[in-house]
C-alpha cells in the first residue's frame, strides 16, 4: 500500500459512523475497482462491488484486524474476488482457472476520493424497506461474508437455490432504486 493505513477509520465504521463508512469507501473504491478489472469481461462487477461494500458495513462490526495495515481493505479484496469466483462458476466462465490464479495480494495503490457521509445511512434505509423474501436473501448473503455458497444460504431460508438467486436479484435492483430515490447516482459509478 501507498503509506496510508485505513484502518484509522475502523473505530468508528465499527460503531457505525456513516461518514468515517463514507471516507474509507472513497478512499478504497478506485482500488477495489483495479483489482476486479479482469472479472470485467464474464462478471457484472459493479453488482459485484456494490454486494462487497454492503457485506462490509455488515461485518465490520464483529471484524478484528489482523494487526497489520489496510486489514479492512484486504478483507474486502478477498470478499470481492470470492463473490467474483462465484458468480463465474454460477456461470461456468472457461477462464475461472486463469483468473482465480492471480495473485490475491496484488492490491494497486490507494487513490483518495471525496467521502459521500450519507452513504451509510442512506444504505441501511434502502435495505429495512426491502421485501421480506428479498430482504431475507441479501442479509443471509451479507452475513455470510463471502464464505457461504449460495446452495448453503439458500437451504438455511428454506429457498430452492434459483428463488435465493432471484431474491438476491430483486433485492439488489430494488436496493439501486431506493438509493436512486435517495439521490445516490450509481450510473456515475459504472467503470
Amino acid at each position: 500500500m501507498s503509506g496510508m493505513d485505513l484502518d484509522e477509520h475502523l473505530a468508528a465504521i465499527q460503531s457505525g459512523d456513516p461518514v468515517a463508512f463514507g471516507r474509507w469507501i472513497a478512499s478504497t473504491e478506485p482500488t477495489l475497482r483495479l483489482t476486479l478489472r479482469s472479472f470485467a469481461a464474464v462478471v457484472d462487477v459493479e453488482a459485484i462491488l456494490q454486494e462487497t461494500l454492503l457485506r462490509v458495513w455488515q461485518v465490520a462490526p464483529r471484524f478484528l484486524p489482523d494487526g497489520e495495515p489496510n486489514s479492512l481493505f484486504r478483507l474486502t479484496v478477498r470478499m470481492a474476488r470470492n463473490l467474483a469466483v462465484s458468480e463465474l462458476r454460477r456461470g461456468g466462465a472457461h477462464r475461472l482457472q486463469e483468473l482465480t490464479d492471480e495473485r490475491a495480494d496484488a492490491i494497486p495503490a490507494l487513490t483518495v476520493n471525496p467521502p459521500d457521509p450519507l452513504l451509510r445511512r442512506r444504505i441501511e434505509k434502502c435495505q429495512n424497506e426491502l421485501p421480506t423474501k428479498p430482504g431475507m436473501a441479501l442479509r443471509a448473503r451479507l452475513a455470510s461474508d463471502g464464505t457461504e455458497p449460495d446452495d448453503v444460504l439458500a437451504a438455511r431460508l428454506s429457498m430452492r437455490v434459483n428463488t435465493f438467486l432471484q431474491n438476491v436479484t430483486r433485492a439488489r435492483r430494488l436496493l439501486e432504486e431506493c438509493l436512486s430515490l435517495h439521490g445516490v447516482d450509481l450510473t456515475g459509478e459504472l467503470p
